[in-house]
């Protein structure tokens, strides 16, 4: 209803001949048929829109509104940014801000890129009247909660950079974003599902301690809960890190994942399946099957694949870790195959 009066109202301005700049904060916050209100009067030029928002645009709004608008991103003050708004408020209140060269600097560090939280700290200063150095100015306001969403788009970057530092084999960058998101009010248990993830997507068999590894830091923290679990978790995150990194499985999988979708029908090769009754021996299920374990080397070279598909490889480990051993293990039994038929 709100928004069909400014529309209208918009309307009647532009028959005017006068023009409608509607500034509209945090619209990813309305929901997809109130963005599509929108639509019609961007369109036809009744009001020109500026959305502000914290989140992803492209997440967060309209294909159809985003295509029709002009995105800008606003990046974090700098210090020099954040410098000359300290002079403004020094000029608007017409004195200095009562902070030593270093608490100046410090006030800058804690605003960490926000303007608005910098003017904040600085009311503070000038109502406590005091010349202030770095120790007593953080003592006065307090150190200010890293800026993070645990909800938004500041949780999944930061789960990002702790991923992807681990899949590139950097413990001290991996350390680093771990040490974030705590300080920023993560759930340890989430971090510790996604260690979980890691030790199976990004190292697999090319070290399989990694996922123990991970399950035991994850019981570790459950017994000792923060900040004493936490230390177990960094442990576990480390060892992630300097682990030989292998995604063979995980491709393996994928592949399998696909090919078993395309050939859902097909039925496994009769020497197989099991014969519980005289017709099903008659029709030749379970004829023929070798038991791997009477068989030279405990295997027979058996097809296990469906008749109509054939042998298909998915995994192909990589010459990394104990994957090493394990491609010696499938060329030796490849061999064997190939000489038994």
């Amino acid at each position: 209803p709100e928004l069909r009066k400014v529309f209208e109202g918009a309307r009647i301005r532009r028959q005017n001949g006068k023009g409608t700049l509607l500034f509209v904060d945090e619209i990813h916050r309305f929901n997809k048929s109130q963005q599509d209100a929108f639509l019609p009067v961007v369109e036809d030029g009744t009001i020109t829109l500026i959305g502000a928002t914290t989140e992803n645009p492209s997440f967060e709004l309209n294909a159809a509104l985003l295509s029709r608008c002009q995105v800008f991103v606003l990046k974090r003050l700098d210090d020099a940014a954040l410098e000359k708004l300290l002079q403004r408020a020094e000029d608007e209140a017409g004195q200095p801000l009562p902070l030593t060269p270093d608490a100046r600097e410090t006030l800058k560090a804690m605003a960490d890129g926000d303007g608005r939280y910098s003017l904040t700290m600085a009311e503070q200063v000038y109502a406590n009247g005091l010349m202030l150095d770095p120790e007593s100015l953080m003592s006065l306001v307090n150190r200010r909660a890293p800026l993070y969403d645990k909800s938004d788009d500041g949780h999944y970057n930061l789960i990002s950079a702790l991923h992807k530092s681990v899949r590139g084999s950097d413990p001290d960058a991996a350390l680093y974003w771990f040490a974030r998101m705590l300080a920023g009010g993560e759930d340890a248990r989430f971090i510790a599902r996604r260690m979980t993830r890691m030790a199976v997507e990004d190292i697999g068999l090319a070290d399989p301690q990694a996922l123990p590894q991970c399950i035991a830091a994850w019981e570790t923290f459950e017994r000792l809960g923060s900040p004493e679990g936490e230390l177990a978790l960094a442990q576990a995150l480390v060892y992630l890190a300097t682990a030989p990194k292998s995604n063979a499985v995980y491709t393996a999988y994928k592949a399998s994942v696909v090919a078993a979708r395309e050939t859902g029908s097909l039925m496994p090769p009769k020497h197989i399946l099991n014969a519980p009754t005289k017709l099903m021996k008659a029709e030749g299920y379970g004829g023929g099957y070798q038991y791997d374990h009477d068989t030279p080397e405990a295997f027979s070279g058996q097809d296990y694949f469906p008749e109509a598909m054939g042998r298909t490889q998915f995994y192909d480990p990589p010459e990394r870790g104990f994957e090493r051993e394990i491609r010696k293990r499938l060329e030796y039994w490849a061999k064997l195959r190939a000489q038994r038929g």
